[in-house]
């Protein structure tokens, strides 16, 4: 996630910071949890994605127009910061797969997360029909313009999204970023609470929840959220770093 992205933020370096040593933030999702199957987020080199990563490059290696292992494959290098190699793979997938709105979701976020803001925006707004955009379209497209700055329309397309999936958890989960990067955090743990509510909400919601109640100085309540979802030992030691540098500001 880059720094740019939290200059709104009355403490956005100490945030970006934060986020890329806790690993506590995901930007933009796209399709619901079961389609990629990666729910949690691993550490670069920790065993758990190692093996992930074996798993879904041995997949992708024996099919790779299978979209499941395309969207994995790619997911499990992104998490090991690798997200040239994903982006790659995903830019073949969209010619193998033209008109596929989650290739075209996925293949907008990893130009996002490497910078190529808007690059990205013009892949999403290639692939979003006018007369039926698709809701993990205008999730992801409006993700991307948070990062430029465009708060307002990015969270007129959240509302959009979510007429046409109310409850979506990774729609929920953007725009509880959103509020967070603008500093509303109290609108950020609503957004992001309301999310949780559905079974589908996966590893990231909760992370960006401890993150938000981190910043109110909920420490407690950052570290029981925060121990769910990463190695115990790991949970205190971010929720600490937190604190250190909250303490600074």
């Amino acid at each position: 996630m880059k720094m740019r992205r939290y200059q709104r933020f009355s403490r956005g370096p100490l945030v970006g910071v934060l986020l890329s040593s806790l690993a506590l933030a995901g930007c933009v999702s796209s399709g619901k949890p079961t389609t990629t199957g990666l729910n949690k987020s691993y550490e670069p080199g920790s065993p758990h994605l190692s093996r992930a990563l074996a798993s879904w490059s041995k997949s992708y290696a024996n099919d790779p127009s299978n979209k499941t292992a395309v969207l994995n494959y790619a997911a499990a290098l992104r998490m090991n910061d690798q997200g040239e190699q994903a982006e790659a793979i995903l830019r073949r997938a969209m010619i193998d797969m033209r008109g596929d709105t989650q290739i075209a979701a996925a293949y907008g976020k990893v130009l996002a997360e490497n910078g190529k803001l808007q690059e990205a925006l013009g892949v999403l707004d290639a692939a979003i029909d006018p007369k039926k955009p698709e809701w993990r379209m205008m999730s992801a497209k409006a993700a991307i313009l948070d990062q430029l700055g465009r708060t307002q329309e990015a969270r007129r397309l959240y509302q959009l999204a979510l007429k046409q999936a109310p409850g979506e958890p990774t729609i929920l989960n953007n725009l509880g970023m959103s509020y967070l990067l603008a500093g509303e955090l109290k609108m950020a743990e609503e957004t992001l609470r309301l999310a949780l509510r559905s079974p589908q909400a996966n590893s990231r919601v909760r992370q960006n929840l401890a993150l938000t109640l981190g910043l109110q100085g909920r420490y407690e309540e950052a570290l029981q959220i925060a121990e769910a979802e990463m190695d115990p030992v790991q949970a205190r030691a971010n929720v600490a770093y937190l604190k250190r540098m909250l303490s600074k500001t």
